[in-house]
């Protein structure tokens, strides 16, 4: 493939917030992802060619895909993974529907309660206080995950690489349950 460097008008400020292991989000970064979605091919060859694999999701949003990660990104990732978790398991209590996440407003009211209602599990994994899930909020906000609007937060299409994964594990686990529920029922050999 041909790549014309003079075609690339965002690659800068793509290469930047991608390496910092930021998101691209159609909502946010508009310039960004417009300019990403009329080039994909050449960003994607490019970044490719300088060690990078560029994961693009129809869902509107993009990151680089990579299985490195600082002891600052895995524990913001494990952190983020289980108030997301708590969050969509709290809201499907309340009979939200989970892919209408973006529409959620998650405000000091919604982390005072998820921290009520997940205290032992929180202080399980360190995270001590409401105030806690607010920081992991900002962090998350730094990543591309999250919009701080208004003093509240809105979860951002990104959100979806861990509600696909919450997915997968549900599957398995009812795989599981279903596969030790024919165990159960098979007829036992009597020797």
């Amino acid at each position: 493939m041909n790549i014309k460097l003079s075609e690339l008008g965002r690659l800068q400020d793509l290469f930047k917030k991608l390496s910092a292991g930021s998101h691209i989000n159609h909502q946010q970064d508009n310039e960004l992802w417009v300019d990403l979605e009329i080039q994909r091919d050449a960003y994607q060859a490019l970044f490719a060619a300088l060690g990078y694999e560029l994961t693009v999701d129809s869902r509107g949003f993009a990151y680089f895909n990579t299985d490195q990660a600082s002891s600052y990104t895995g524990k913001l990732t494990r952190r983020l993974a289980l108030l997301l978790m708590l969050l969509f398991e709290y809201q499907a209590d309340q009979g939200a529907h989970l892919f209408q996440f973006q529409q959620w407003r998650l405000d000091g009211t919604l982390l005072e309660k998820l921290w009520q209602t997940y205290r032992a599990l929180l202080e399980a994994e360190e995270i001590g206080t409401a105030q806690a899930l607010k920081e992991i909020c900002d962090s998350a906000t730094r990543v591309g995950f999250l919009l701080a609007e208004d003093g509240a937060y809105r979860l951002l299409p990104a959100v979806h690489r861990y509600l696909d994964l919450f997915e997968e594990l549900a599957q398995a686990e009812r795989h599981e349950e279903a596969f030790a529920d024919t165990e159960d029922d098979a007829p036992e050999d009597n020797l």
